[in-house]
């Protein structure tokens, strides 16, 4: 059957986009045209337009498999808000609800079914199925096929039952965040070794990536947030459950309005949570790495790490939770020498073979060589991905405040002498104790202070040796021995420059101070709302939006993006068909809530905003 209408005409008038972005429109019209696909897009880049058009275009059931109960129920709010006949199955439902969605499905009434992996996997479920017309199989998240990937699911395995049983039905396979042996690994285990891949980058430019030395972490996070985020939904991520509720109590203290988030919660306080920051505007919540997958919330405008996360590809997709709807984002980190023992401790003490475990501590040490760079930070991020970057970003720190380098040599041989001359049984904080001729209590009981290198690094000071030890540890010239208490031991790598046959460049980290005023441009100048009045207009537009969202139990965003009200509260319309013309206005929500904002924003060209002309 020939499709019912076309995939432009449904981008225009369901979801409300002039256009397609990127490779969405090659997307479609092959899946359209009945081709598998295999599709690695950005977040935020519009992965779910690639299969949710070709559901209303082609006939029949579209079935999306989703890992997580909250990203599910998040997307099929946002499409019935469009008009679209869209539901759920999975265990949230009860027997008579799923029953009901099941009947809708095998009758007709349903154009998208999302479900869970192990719903999709009964073999009533795929009864039902070969029982129902179907016009495509989603699989969302694809990386969770791939025992390479770091969201692994052992369910997935099984989809690539999906190839067998129904063999006439097109297939497209969606990620984020899978690297070349992840993508491999994906086409191989689901049986897509005849798809058509379309990889469109890793890059998101909104995003501003900021890394700095732990000092006095909480402080860090607190100027963070105050320099431009008061009012904003974010993430802050800690790696232990006892972090996470303190860092929450404390930012609650201080007048931020923190919930945490972890495993060891109570399912119920969990929901709560969860649902605050999804319904509410303007909640942080700090979590564990348990948090954030299954969130489709566009508007989380920052994403802070108080603690390193495992690998680059870790780090990419958490910070990717950040500014999804294309809007200015930070990602904020901070980190130490202390992360990097807890962080390798951690994983030698975790599941998995030998080379499961070299190949977890090979991708630590490129996040740990990511976090030392003095090159543009997207540039290497990038890189890591097999993505050339052809001139630096100007949207990180190492762009905005050019990282000063110095020849490191003589300063790495005496911090690589002192581990030597101390047993390798010490951490950095004891060595710089030694390398500044400091007499405490502790060096005199081991007797250090008669060592050759007590006191000869009196030409840095203690915040800068601490980072000579850092970027040694970075470069593998030290390894830190987190089974003892973090030793710093030296590696092969150590004797040439010991030796003085190997020259040593260093990063010269910043004075700690305020975040740079060019790092912290107030929010509304970042995006776009600089005309008198704009701020106001677009907060009165949210304050709508809620009080609509509230009245449907529903999350503000899927009445309208931020984006959208940014550009209402710039271009001002004031008539339906104008409202019509902004990004993000379908037909069907024209329809819903025209009036409703048009109200707003005819009070504000009347007059209400102090002589704004219309």
């Amino acid at each position: 059957m020939p499709p019912s209408r076309d995939p432009e005409q449904i981008l225009n008038s369901v979801f409300g986009y002039p256009a397609f972005r990127g490779q969405q429109e090659a997307v479609i019209r092959h899946l359209v045209d009945g081709g598998d696909a295999l599709v690695l897009m950005p977040t935020g880049g519009g992965k779910s337009l690639c299969y949710q058009i070709p559901a209303l275009v082609r006939p029949g059931l579209a079935v999306v498999v989703s890992p997580l109960i909250a990203l599910m129920k998040d997307q099929v709010d946002a499409l019935v808000q469009l008009g679209v006949r869209a539901a759920v199955l999975n265990s949230s439902l009860a027997a008579a609800e799923a029953a009901a969605v099941e009947r809708a499905a095998g009758t007709g009434a349903l154009d998208l079914l999302y479900v869970a992996p192990e719903r999709l996997l009964t073999e009533r479920f795929q009864t039902l199925l070969e029982r129902t017309p179907l016009a495509l199989f989603a699989i969302d998240e694809a990386h969770c096929v791939s025992q390479w990937g770091h969201d692994f699911r052992p369910d997935y395995l099984a989809l690539e039952v999906l190839h067998r049983r129904f063999p006439a039905v097109p297939r497209i396979a969606l990620t984020a965040t899978a690297d070349a042996p992840t993508r491999a690994d994906i086409v191989e285990r689901l049986g897509l070794g005849g798809a058509r891949q379309f990889v469109s980058g890793f890059d998101r430019p909104n995003i501003r990536y900021r890394i700095v030395p732990k000092l006095k972490p909480r402080d860090q996070l607190l100027r963070f947030l105050e320099d431009g985020h008061r009012g904003d939904a974010g993430i802050v991520y800690c790696l232990s459950r006892r972090k996470v509720e303190e860092t929450a109590g404390w930012l609650a203290e201080q007048g931020w309005p923190a919930l945490p988030y972890h495993a060891g919660l109570d399912a119920d306080t969990r929901r709560k949570h969860q649902e605050r920051f999804i319904l509410e505007e303007g909640v942080v919540v700090v979590a564990t790495v348990a948090f954030g997958m299954g969130i489709d919330k566009p508007n989380v405008r920052f994403v802070a790490h108080l603690d390193i996360p495992k690998s680059v590809e870790g780090y990419y997709q958490e910070t990717g939770r950040a500014g999804r709807d294309g809007l200015p984002a930070d990602a904020w980190l901070a980190y130490g020498m202390g992360d990097v023992v807890g962080m390798r401790r951690l994983l030698e003490g975790g599941e998995g073979d030998a080379a499961h475990k070299r190949l977890e501590q090979r991708k630590l040490d490129a996040l740990l060589g990511y976090c030392e760079t003095a090159e543009c930070r997207r540039q290497v991020l990038l890189r890591y991905f097999g993505e050339e970057l052809p001139e630096p970003c100007g949207n990180c720190d190492t762009c905005l405040e050019p990282v000063v380098t110095w020849d490191g040599t003589e300063a790495a041989q005496k911090a690589l002498s002192c581990i030597f001359r101390t047993g390798q049984r010490f951490g950095a904080a004891y060595l710089v104790d030694v390398l500044l001729g400091r007499e405490t209590e502790r060096v005199q009981r081991f007797g250090h202070e008669r060592v050759s290198t007590f006191g000869i690094g009196g030409e840095l000071d203690e915040l800068e040796w601490r980072s000579v030890f850092r970027q040694l540890a970075a470069a593998g010239l030290v390894r830190a021995d987190h089974q003892r208490m973090g030793a710093m031991q030296l590696t092969a790598r150590s004797g040439p420059v010991l030796r003085g046959e190997e020259r040593l460049v260093l990063r010269r980290d910043p004075a700690p101070r305020r975040v740079p005023r060019r790092l912290a441009a107030s929010r509304a100048a970042r995006v776009g709302l600089t005309q008198a009045g704009d701020r106001d207009l677009f907060e009165r537009l949210r304050e709508l939006r809620l009080e609509l969202a509230r009245a449907q139990g529903v999350p503000p965003y899927v009445i309208f993006h931020d984006a959208t009200l940014q550009a209402m509260a710039v271009e001002r319309p004031q008539t339906l068909s104008g409202l019509a013309g902004i990004t993000g206005v379908g037909e069907r929500k024209l329809d819903r809530y025209g009036e409703a904002f048009l109200g707003v924003l005819r009070g504000a060209v009347g007059g209400g905003e102090g002589g704004v002309d219309a």
